[in-house]
């Protein structure tokens, strides 16, 4: 039986790597979201939309830099 685990890696360390990356696709979804809200969004409501526009790119940064953070080396 052949099994899709490299050895020498803790199972912990793919189990972090996986949630961070499962964290940065939901910020960049958010992000995705927030633009097309500015984009339809009315003048009076524009400075409210680019505001939760920039701070979903906001989280979306951090959740890159913690993705970053892990080496693909020691946790995939």
């Amino acid at each position: 039986m052949t099994f899709l685990i490299r050895p020498g890696v803790p199972f912990y360390g793919r189990q972090l790597y996986a949630r961070a990356l499962r964290a940065w696709r939901v910020a960049a979804n958010l992000v995705w979201a927030r633009w097309e809200a500015l984009v339809e969004a009315t003048p009076e409501g524009r400075a409210g939309a680019f505001s939760e526009y920039i701070a979903a790119l906001d989280a979306e940064a951090t959740a890159a830099a913690v993705l970053a953070d892990l080496r693909p080396s020691q946790a995939a």
